[in-house]
């Protein structure tokens, strides 16, 4: 299938992350772009200012006929009357990871995959060939704040894509360079054991071109299973490392750091976003960019001017008495890693935080993983699950993370309480909000009780 052909693109479930990426390329070549979600957001009304149609109802007389090509998303219900219409009715119908790899096989492809931090790296590999003038388009899984834009145009061949596990949508992919960030236990609802996730990372490995590159974090566990192919083992502080951070400063709430390159030193590389994991997403850039040829001179310019993505270790609110940050953490693995990093910034401070976990299996699969990343914090206030995709799991609720806590101080609230129980709170010092749900509708409401305490 030819893009550059297509005029008219619709799509189902419009307002998600990837989704809207695809959605603002397709307008950037000029095609007539619309879509369907099941609910506004702040994103679906960014794409509305763009002068992208989007409706809120499955109303059959509300979906164009005349279109080139459907692009809907694995969260959309295999009942929805939309999907089922036009798949029905034979039309040019793709899942985004369809589309994402034709995208992909006519263009050189930076993938990042991995459980966690890929939305990080791939805007920071973004970002750093962009400003170097190297040049790049660019598909992110979040709203990377320098361009306010999970996309970005580039006039080059060369494209960055975050690589999704989910559904194995990576597998469609065609990456000339690659970056896995870590092969965590997530997303069982698909993959059933952790030997099928390793194994599907395995794969996406493989679909790395022979010529191609990989860098890959230590010590996971499909490092001794990879391809033979060019690569780069990189980590925060693993000294056997191929690349690592060898000394790092806290600086204004960012960091001054070096690495060891293959056993050379290079230095003062700065990064003015919080989060000590951010040092090593941001080895990971580096070392692609280096791979790239791109100077070191280029790399800590544009390194230093990154301003990070929006709902990743995000300062929503500070002041001289308290600090307000938001994170998209979902994992235990990213829960423990963004509260390591906020006891390491303000290691004084009572650490208050809110969760709202994401998925009932996810809640039923690693609820004591979730617990122990979660009782860091001396004071945890617990959301009931954001269902997202899923129907209700007998049994499974909030409790099971709320009875395994050991933290000081807990409770279990409804989303609706979350604004008036802040209110209610004694001594905030450092808030945090974490979740992949709907938790940040909430923020800016979070965010005037805080300024009035």
């Amino acid at each position: 299938m030819n893009l550059h052909e297509i005029k008219r693109v619709y799509f189902l479930g419009i307002g998600g992350i990837g989704m809207s990426a695809l959605a603002r390329y397709f307008k950037s070549m000029g095609a007539r772009v619309s879509g369907y979600d099941k609910t506004p957001t702040a994103l679906t009304d960014e794409l509305q200012r763009e002068d992208i149609a989007v409706t809120f109802e499955d109303d059959l007389n509300l979906y164009p006929k005349e279109v080139d090509l459907v692009v809907y998303t694995p969260a959309i219900p295999k009942e929805h009357k939309g999907l089922s219409f036009y798949r029905n009715n034979h039309y040019n119908l793709k899942k985004r990871s369809e589309v994402l790899g034709i995208i992909s096989a006519d263009k050189f492809t930076i993938a990042v995959a991995g459980s966690h931090g890929k939305t990080t790296v791939s805007s920071m590999i973004a970002h750093i060939l962009t400003q170097s003038g190297f040049g790049c388009s660019a598909f992110l899984g979040g709203i990377a704040v320098n361009y306010n834009s999970n996309f970005l145009q580039g006039h080059s061949d060369v494209v960055v894509i975050e690589a999704d596990e989910f559904d194995r949508s990576f597998h469609r992919l065609a990456p000339d360079m690659a970056v896995i960030t870590a092969v965590d236990t997530d997303h069982l609802d698909i993959y059933g054991s952790k030997e099928a996730i390793d194994e599907a990372f395995i794969e996406f490995a493989n679909k790395i071109s022979e010529e191609g590159f990989l860098a890959i974090k230590t010590n996971q566990s499909i490092n001794n299973k990879l391809p033979v192919l060019d690569k780069a083992f990189y980590s925060l502080n693993d000294t056997e490392a191929d690349v690592y951070c060898s000394k790092y400063w806290v600086v204004d709430g960012g960091y001054l750091f070096n690495i060891s390159y293959y056993g050379t030193e290079l230095k003062s590389f700065r990064l003015n976003i919080g989060g000590y994991h951010n040092i090593e997403n941001a080895i990971a850039a580096i070392t692609i960019a280096l791979e790239l040829k791109i100077t070191e001179e280029h790399i800590k310019s544009a390194l230093a001017s990154f301003k990070g993505i929006k709902r990743r270790f995000e300062k929503v609110f500070e002041n001289e008495r308290l600090t307000f940050i938001d994170d998209y953490a979902h994992h235990p693995e990213e829960i423990r890693v963004f509260l390591e990093s906020v006891k390491e910034l303000y290691p004084k401070k009572k650490i208050t935080a809110v969760f709202q976990p994401h998925l009932y299996t996810r809640t039923r699969d690693l609820a004591e993983g979730f617990a122990q990343a979660l009782s860091i914090a001396d004071e945890v206030i617990l959301l009931d699950i954001y269902p997202a995709r899923e129907q209700p799991i007998e049994g499974v609720t909030s409790q099971l993370i709320f009875d395994r806590l050991t933290c000081s101080s807990k409770q279990l609230i409804t989303k609706q309480d979350l604004v008036q129980t802040i209110q209610q709170l004694n001594n905030v010092e450092v808030l945090a909000t974490i979740g992949a749900g709907d938790i940040d509708k909430y923020l800016e409401e979070i965010k005037q009780v805080l300024a009035m305490v």
